[in-house]
């Protein structure tokens, strides 16, 4: 006889079949873009492909959410976040004047982010969060943003030139997540202009810059909530942030 959802058994709140089996499935913001390719010039949900090759390398399978009819439910169906890189978050998040160099924002994809980062912390998801990632969980949790920060740190390493990604070491927090995967030191690729201004309730610092620039924060009280400034993914030969986010969705199943 046929059988329902009703009829199956249930864990967690989720039908079995609805559980991780095999790889986990890793969700993924993207951007919401003016897009051309071929013949086509439309809007596109987009992503960098370094992205999923680095969760499929890592053991996960990668499914893309674009900022387009959020439901935090979505999030039942996975085993981990990712927050992607991308624009400016939006200065009205954290009640700032915008800076003259604050451009591009999506203030549609701020609330999307918005809204999967805190269901993901409500239950408990694992949650990696990259550069414009980090920054929209401290905003989200209720802290604010340096808009430029080059006006802070007085140089440019963090954003050498346009689509040239910069290299600095950070140093870590070596009795936090991020320490026990990286170690007390690791040279990162980065690029962004904005950072962790005022930090968020909730969050701890658990790596910087040489410049003192937060490259690192951790959610307090959640096995794996973890935001970095950098770009691991732009890193092919160095995946440990992807791994250990692997690792923690299948200690969580």
């Amino acid at each position: 006889m046929a059988s329902n959802d009703s009829d199956r058994p249930v864990v967690d709140n989720l039908p079995v079949d609805n559980r991780t089996v095999g790889h986990p499935r890793i969700g993924i913001t993207t951007y919401l873009e003016p897009t051309i390719w071929g013949i086509w010039e439309r809007d596109a949900a987009l992503l960098p492909r370094v992205y999923l090759d680095a969760v499929a390398a890592a053991g996960g399978v990668p499914l893309l959410l674009p900022p387009v009819g959020t439901d935090p439910t979505v999030l039942d169906l996975l085993d981990g976040l990712i927050i992607a890189g991308g624009c400016d978050v939006d200065p009205a998040s954290y009640d700032a004047t915008p800076h003259p160099e604050t451009v591009d924002t999506r203030p549609g994809r701020d609330e999307h982010e918005r809204t999967l980062i805190q269901g993901a912390l409500d239950r408990d998801l694992p949650l990696l969060a990259i550069c414009r990632g980090l920054q929209m969980l401290n905003v989200t949790l209720g802290g604010t943003l340096h808009q430029h920060l080059p006006d802070v740190i007085t140089h440019d390493e963090h954003r050498p030139s346009p689509a040239v990604f910069g290299t600095i070491e950070v140093k870590l927090e070596p009795d936090s997540l991020a320490g026990r995967i990286l170690g007390d030191r690791a040279g990162v690729r980065c690029y962004h202009h904005q950072a962790i201004d005022v930090l968020a309730p909730g969050l701890t610092v658990t790596a910087r810059a040489g410049d003192g620039t937060v490259e690192a924060v951790e959610v307090d009280g959640h096995a794996f909530a973890l935001g970095v400034q950098w770009h691991p993914e732009e890193n092919p030969d160095d995946l440990r942030l992807f791994t250990a986010l692997i690792a923690a969705t299948r200690s969580t199943a």
